[in-house]
This record gives structure tokens, C-alpha cells and sequence, in this order.
């Protein structure tokens, strides 16, 4: 397998998993096939979306190559079918494994998404600094999920819950490390285990950045 190749399988991989989070989200707020589609395609390539306009790439990626928006529309779609069929999947004693299957959906999609954001932007720019290297990393895991939230009028998720974009960072920031020390494949697959790994500790266990209550 060559390493375009292997990026291409991570990037559909975390389309799956991005799309199925959007999707069940709008399946959940009850909304029309359409509704989910839309919500289930934002949240699988807004992120990537952001990122390719914040580093010059026009048109996006998404719009080059379908592939992206064509593997997030099947999966949105085979998750209605599934749910439309099998109404009884939402009640609310299936409640726990729902949050569950987001969380870990979630999980894939922020760790895959963070670390191609990275790689995207050293292919794309001669010398990236690392700032702008962890801003498009972190910017690529959480942006779709944040436009699926704000769709579906919710808080963002980022911002309330189980340390989200700090595992990104965690993330990035090991894989800036990694890029120039270990093979490129290798550096990405550990990274992404990383966020993947913080994210559903946190979600295990309740970890929540300092808030104030009142």
C-alpha cells in the first residue's frame, strides 16, 4: 500500500465516523432525511473545509474529490434506514449505548481528522510554522463537529464536554514531536491513538475542563 493510499483510508475512515456522529445527532432531534444528511455531510468535511480555505487550497478538497461527500452521504443514509426501520433503537433504555457510540465515533473522527489536518498542511505550504500547524490540526478535528452543534442548536460540544479540543491539542502537539523523529505512518497512527484514547477516557470517566458554576 503506498502512503497516499493509507491517507486516503484514514481520511475515509474519519468521514465514516464524523458523518455517523452528525447523522445520529440529527436522527435524535428528530429531523427530516434531508436534515440529517445535511448535518451528517457538514460534520464529516466542515472541518477539512475550514482548514483547506485557512491554507489557500481552493477549490477545498471535499470538491476535488467526492469520495469524501459520497461516503459521508451513504453512511448518513444507511444510519436512517437502519433507525427508520428499527424505531425502537432510540428509545430512551438504549439512551447509554447511544452516547456511547457517539463518544467513540466522535473519538475516531477527532484523532484521524487532527492529524491529517497537520499533514495536509505540511504538503500544502513550503515551511509551516508550528503554530499554524496546530491551530489547522486542531481546527480540522473539532470544526465539523462545531458547525454540526451549532445546526442542530446545541451548545458545542467543544466547549461543555470531556476534554475535546484539548485532546486534539495533545494530539497535534505529539505529532509535531513524532513527524520528524519516527516513519511518517507510524507517527500518525500513534498520534491519533493518543486523542483517540483521551477522548473516550474522558468520556469514562467525566473528565471536564475547570468551569465556573453558578
Amino acid at each position: 500500500m503506498d502512503y497516499t493510499t493509507f491517507i486516503f483510508i484514514l481520511e475515509i475512515i474519519g468521514t465514516i465516523a464524523f458523518a455517523s456522529s452528525g447523522a445520529l445527532v440529527g436522527i435524535r432531534k428528530n429531523m427530516d432525511i434531508f436534515g440529517v444528511l445535511v448535518l451528517g455531510i457538514t460534520t464529516a468535511v466542515g472541518g477539512g473545509c475550514i482548514r483547506d480555505l485557512i491554507l489557500g487550497i481552493h477549490p477545498p478538497k471535499m470538491f476535488q474529490n467526492v469520495s469524501y461527500a459520497a461516503a459521508a452521504t451513504l453512511t448518513s443514509c444507511f444510519l436512517f434506514a437502519v433507525l427508520y426501520w428499527k424505531r425502537e433503537l432510540l428509545d430512551s433504555r438504549f439512551l447509554e449505548t447511544y452516547e456511547q457510540a457517539m463518544n467513540t465515533l466522535d473519538a475516531i473522527g477527532l484523532g484521524i481528522f487532527t492529524v491529517v489536518g497537520i499533514r495536509t498542511a505540511i504538503s500544502a505550504l513550503a515551511e509551516p510554522n508550528h503554530f499554524l500547524m496546530l491551530f489547522v490540526g486542531v481546527v480540522t478535528g473539532i470544526g465539523g463537529g462545531m458547525l454540526r452543534d451549532i445546526m442542530a442548536g446545541s451548545t458545542p460540544f467543544v466547549f461543555v464536554k470531556h476534554v475535546y479540543a484539548c485532546a486534539s491539542l495533545i494530539g497535534a502537539v505529539l505529532y509535531i514531536f513524532l513527524y520528524p523523529r519516527l516513519n511518517e505512518a507510524l507517527a500518525i497512527l500513534l498520534s491519533a491513538a493518543v486523542v483517540i484514547l483521551i477522548r473516550l477516557l474522558a468520556a469514562h470517566y467525566r473528565w471536564n475542563l475547570p468551569r465556573i458554576s453558578h
